[in-house]
């Protein structure tokens, strides 16, 4: 995705899994060796290794974390084939109200620029099965896309549903009725949420199969609703939602840094990680979400108001997520 800002699949980690002090991956370079518009809102971007050095291979459902130009990290499915890759493409929506990530991406790259990237990580991974369903709406065709190519090669049996607003909103919508022909259904909703497709006959019988969902929330909310009687694990989800970091009646608040001595002004649109990095502060992030643990720092102060997905009950009055959670009110003292 997706993202998802646009996380256009930003992969949704255990909630409850302990998180330790994340150490940032190192960061390779890849060149920007192509840029293409496949819809009004959806880009694709392909991504050399700078030098001609090797990059790592992956599987479907595999992603990348980017350094946008505005600096912001942000997570996008992986589209092509990983197994030997000369280059990475992703494919993200550009949204009107970016918080610098689909829109830096888009209005600040250029053919022949750089940019900054971690290797590929899968949360989404596809597992063997006797058959198989995917299911995209809107970018999270992404991910669903890697992997219905690899099943068309390696001859397994699957469906696919690919939900839009229209037609001219479909990504990869040629190129895909080609490919898998009747194995491959499109529905249209005119932005109509009283004409989404009907997933209940696809549904009402628990199969011998695997599910593969990646949507906007409405498509992720609809599948949970009609798979709950289904088998656990059998249906598997991208959430490339992002964590609200802020919120219409979040307010402005200060973050002291204990080591460094300094005090930041945190606006009420900002997050404590973007108030950071434009008062020149770098702290290791990744994903910008929630989800992974990487801006994990130790609070010495204040009351924080926790949004994250990663931390244990236990761990909050010790330790904040920069990315996403802020002050309940007053300052916070951090361990900067």
């Amino acid at each position: 995705m997706a993202p998802p800002q646009s996380l256009y699949a930003i992969p949704l980690r255990d909630p409850f899994a302990r998180s330790e002090m994340a150490e940032p991956t190192a960061l390779i370079r890849l060149a920007v060796a192509g840029k293409r518009r496949l819809t009004p809102d959806i880009w694709e971007f392909t991504l050399a290794a700078a030098g001609g050095a090797a990059l790592q291979p992956f599987e479907p459902g595999a992603h990348i974390g980017i350094e946008t130009p505005s600096g912001a990290m942000r997570q996008y499915s992986l589209v092509n084939d990983g197994r030997a890759p000369d280059r990475y493409v992703i494919a993200l929506k550009r949204e009107p109200e970016s918080r610098g990530g689909s829109r830096s991406m888009v209005e600040d790259t250029e053919i022949g620029g750089t940019l900054r990237a971690d290797a590929p990580a899968n949360s989404f991974p596809l597992a063997e099965a006797p058959g198989y369903l995917l299911i995209a709406g809107g970018i999270g065709i992404a991910p669903i896309l890697a992997m219905a190519n690899r099943l068309d090669e390696e001859g397994k049996p699957f469906r696919m549903i690919y939900c839009s607003r229209s037609a001219a909103e479909a990504a990869y919508l040629h190129e895909m009725r080609d490919r898998f022909g009747g194995r491959l259904t499109v529905h249209h909703d005119g932005g109509d949420p009283d004409a989404h497709y009907d997933f209940w006959d696809d549904f009402a019988e628990p199969a011998d199969i695997r599910v593969y969902c990646c949507g906007p929330k409405p498509l992720m909310e609809e599948i949970r609703a009609v798979s709950g009687h289904w088998p656990e694990g059998r249906v598997q989800f991208e959430d490339f939602r992002p964590v609200e970091a802020v919120r219409p009646d979040d307010r402005p608040f200060e973050a002291a840094l204990r080591r460094s001595g300094r005090t930041v002004a945190v606006p009420a649109d900002l997050t404590i990680l973007e108030a950071l990095r434009g008062a020149g502060i770098r702290v290791p992030s990744s994903c910008e979400s929630g989800v992974c643990g990487t801006c994990k720092t130790r609070l010495l102060a204040g009351e924080a108001d926790h949004r994250d997905r990663v931390l244990m009950p236990e761990e909050r009055a010790d330790f904040i997520m920069l990315c996403v959670s802020r002050a309940q009110s007053g300052a916070l003292t951090l361990d900067l």
